[in-house]
């Protein structure tokens, strides 16, 4: 039962993602047809540097809505099922996961906390039970094949796994929807797990479309102040009341 490390890989976007927001964008603001357009965009005529500026200088303005027709998919493993319950609580958003109704847990992998990680005998105690489940889950499977179950034995059997049970995932997004999702997951206060996610998956789009991403993350990171309640700020920007004070 080894423990499993986070891995994000890019899987595919939107064809022809820079002109097509760019093309989205001028349509709001041009008279005639965009895709009259499109030729240029393709052949270079209308230059990638020119988009780019073009998109970047109106997404500044807070208009950002035409960045919704062009959408990323990215493949993770190495997170929990406690991160994935968090993941799909974003509802703007595909997502296909690992069945644990189909897929047999027989060598389960699991995420362990880095704070139960570096107090050995919390490590300990929790490596213990993931064991003990690994040895239930198995006697479970067993005992149900015996009384007829058969293929069924996973639906069953998966009730005793627990959260911290690796999960894989197909991920894909729309780019407002994505910086929605960094604001929320990258920022201090979210959990460890999700976040580390959410900044891999950061750096992916930055280098995708940098034109869309370039300034993607934490709220505070485009605020400059955060936006938290004096309460729950993690203290790396002065809150908003402190800065109208």
């Amino acid at each position: 039962m080894p423990e499993k490390k986070l891995r994000v890989e890019f899987m595919a976007m939107t064809p022809d993602a820079l002109s097509l927001i760019y093309a989205a964008f001028r349509q709001c603001y041009h008279a005639g047809f965009v895709a009259d357009m499109l030729p240029k965009l393709m052949s270079g005529e209308i230059s990638r540097d020119v988009q780019a500026d073009f998109v970047s200088k109106v997404m500044e303005s807070g208009h950002d809505s035409p960045i919704e027709h062009v959408s990323l998919t990215f493949a993770i493993e190495g997170i929990s099922r406690a991160c994935s319950h968090q993941i799909v609580r974003h509802r703007i958003a595909s997502y296909s996961q690992q069945s644990q109704r189909y897929v047999a847990e027989t060598d389960m992998e699991y995420i362990m906390p880095p704070a139960i990680a570096k107090i050995p005998e919390a490590r300990e105690r929790f490596e213990r039970f993931m064991e003990e489940v690994q040895s239930a889950y198995g006697d479970l499977q067993d005992i149900l094949v015996a009384h007829g179950r058969k293929s069924k034995a996973n639906e069953d059997a998966r009730f005793v796994l627990p959260q911290a049970a690796e999960t894989k995932l197909v991920m894909t997004m729309n780019c407002r929807s994505l910086h929605h999702f960094f604001h929320l997951r990258c920022c201090n206060r979210a959990q460890w797990e999700v976040r580390a996610m959410a900044d891999s998956m950061l750096s992916i789009c930055k280098e995708k479309l940098p034109a869309i991403f370039a300034n993607a993350g934490a709220r505070c990171e485009q605020l400059g102040y955060c936006p938290e309640s004096p309460k729950f700020a993690c203290g790396k920007y002065p809150t908003k009341e402190k800065i109208c004070t």
